[in-house]
C-alpha cells in the first residue's frame, strides 16, 4: 500500500475525478484523498442529462454512487468549493472559500465547458446550455409547457435532446451551421441515415444553416437564421465544448486546448500533476497526434490509469481503444476507434434494414467501425480493435466483424 503525508487532491467531481478517487481507495493507497467539485451535487453521470427530461434531481438518478461512499473510503468530498488557483512551487491549491490544501499529487479532472452562443439574444429567458445537472432540470421544466423547441447543433446532445422533446410532443428543429450533422463525429457515409432516421421521427433539420440572432420580449419567442425564421418558446444550444484548462495556464503549465500530458498522463510541464478527461490532450496510439477525447471510456479509463498509478502500481502507458455512444430516440450510434478524414469507409447493411455498419480502413486495415441499431457487431469491432487483430477490406468483403471472429475462432479451433 502507498501513502503520501500531503496526500493527493483532485480537482473536479465528474466521471474522470470520481474514477481517480476510487481506483485509489480500490488499489490500495491509504494517504489523504480529497476531492473538490465546484457543483453542490454529488458526482454524477452526465450521458443521461441530454437523455431524458425530468424537473427533479431525484428521478434522473445520475448520482454515480451514495454518498457514504466516501466517508467509508475515508475520501474527502468537498462540494461546491471550485479550486481557484494552484500553485505548483509550494504543491497548494486555494478554494474559493478560502480553503488551502497541501498535496504530494494534483489531478486535473476540470473538465470541459459548453462554447456559448454568440448571438443577440443569447440571454433571454428560455435560451439553455445543456451540460449540468441543473441545466438539465431547466430544460426539463422547460419540455413540461415547450411547443416550438430549437436546437440549436446537430452534435450528440443536440439530437439526443430533439428527441427527448418530440417525445414530449414539441414541434422540433435542428440548425447545424456545418453542411451535415455529427460532421466532427460520423463519416460522411453513415451521416445521411441518421439524419432520415431523425426526419422520420419528425424532427425537422435545417444544416448549412446559421443562427443569426434570438428575439423576444424578455423571453424567446423566435430564432432568426440566415435562411429563415423560426418560432420557439425554447431553445437548447450545443455548439461544442472548450476544455476547462485555465487553471493550468495560470499556474504555469503547459497548454493546448486543454492540459499537455504525456503518455502516462503526467503534466509535461511538472511530474507532481496529472490531468484526465476532457480537460487532457494526451498521445494516443490510435491517433496521429496529440488528441483531446470527450467520452465516459475515456474519462473512466484514465482516471483509473492515473489512480493505480498513484497507489503504487508500475507506470503504464494510456492505450485504451476509444468508444462511444449516443442514444437518440430509435436510433442507438456507437463508435468503436477513432477515424481520420482521410480513411476508406465502407457501408455494410445488417440482417435487417435497422442495422448499419461503416468500416473506416487505413493504410488497408480496419482502424474505426461507426454501427446503427447494431450493438453486437460494435462489441465485435471492439474486441477486434482492442486486441489490434489485423482486419482488411478483403477479409470483410460480404461478410461482417462478427461473422469474421466466429470464423476465425472455428479456424483456430480445428488447427
Amino acid at each position: 500500500m502507498t501513502s503520501d503525508s500531503e496526500g493527493v487532491v483532485v480537482v473536479g467531481g465528474g466521471q474522470a475525478g470520481f474514477s481517480v478517487v476510487s481506483t485509489l481507495r480500490a488499489a490500495g493507497y491509504v494517504g489523504p484523498v480529497t476531492l473538490f467539485a465546484d457543483e453542490p451535487h454529488l458526482p454524477y453521470q452526465r450521458p443521461p442529462l441530454s437523455k431524458k427530461a425530468h424537473t427533479e434531481a431525484a428521478d434522473l438518478s445520475v448520482s454515480l454512487v451514495p454518498e457514504s461512499f466516501y466517508a467509508e473510503r475515508d475520501i474527502e468530498l468537498r462540494l461546491g468549493d471550485d479550486v481557484v488557483a494552484v500553485d505548483p512551487a509550494a504543491r497548494t491549491v486555494r478554494t474559493r472559500g478560502g480553503r488551502s490544501v497541501t498535496y504530494a499529487h494534483l489531478v486535473l479532472a476540470t473538465g470541459a465547458r459548453n462554447r456559448p452562443l454568440p448571438v443577440p439574444g443569447a440571454d433571454l429567458a428560455g435560451v439553455h446550455a445543456l451540460r449540468s445537472l441543473d441545466d438539465a432540470l431547466a430544460v426539463g421544466r422547460a419540455l413540461t409547457t415547450a411547443r416550438d423547441v430549437v436546437v440549436v447543433g446537430g452534435g450528440f446532445i443536440g439530437l439526443e435532446l430533439a428527441q427527448v422533446a418530440r417525445a414530449h410532443g414539441a414541434r422540433v428543429t435542428v440548425v447545424e451551421l456545418a453542411d451535415r450533422l455529427l460532421s466532427r463525429a460520423l463519416s460522411a457515409e453513415v451521416e445521411p441515415h441518421v439524419r432520415e432516421r431523425h426526419e422520420q421521427a419528425g424532427v425537422r433539420i435545417r444544416t448549412g444553416t446559421s443562427v443569426l440572432a434570438l428575439e423576444g420580449s424578455g423571453r424567446v419567442e423566435r430564432v432568426v437564421t440566415s435562411d429563415a425564421v423560426l418560432p420557439a418558446d425554447l431553445v437548447v444550444y450545443g455548439i461544442g465544448a472548450a476544455p476547462r484548462d485555465e487553471l493550468a495556464r495560470a499556474a504555469g503549465l503547459a497548454v493546448d486546448d486543454g492540459v499537455l500530458v504525456d503518455e502516462q498522463l503526467r503534466s509535461v510541464s511538472d511530474p507532481r500533476v496529472f490531468a484526465v478527461g476532457d480537460c487532457a490532450r494526451h498521445p494516443h496510439p490510435h491517433a496521429d497526434g496529440p488528441v483531446r477525447l470527450e467520452s465516459v471510456q475515456n474519462a473512466t479509463d484514465q482516471g483509473a490509469l492515473v489512480g493505480r498509478r498513484l497507489a503504487g502500481q508500475p507506470p503504464a502507458r494510456y492505450e485504451s481503444l476509444p468508444w462511444f455512444w449516443s442514444d437518440q430516440g430509435a436510433v442507438k450510434l456507437q463508435i468503436a476507434g477513432l477515424r481520420a478524414p482521410s480513411d476508406d469507409v465502407r457501408l455494410c447493411v445488417g440482417d435487417v434494414p435497422e442495422r448499419l455498419a461503416a468500416y473506416a480502413f487505413r493504410g488497408g486495415l480496419l482502424a474505426a467501425v461507426e454501427t446503427l441499431n447494431w450493438p453486437a457487431e460494435h462489441l465485435a469491432a471492439r474486441r477486434l480493435l482492442e486486441r489490434r487483430t489485423p482486419v482488411s477490406a478483403d477479409d470483410l468483403a460480404g461478410t461482417t466483424l462478427g461473422a469474421l471472429a466466429r470464423a476465425r475462432r472455428a479456424a483456430e479451433v480445428r488447427a
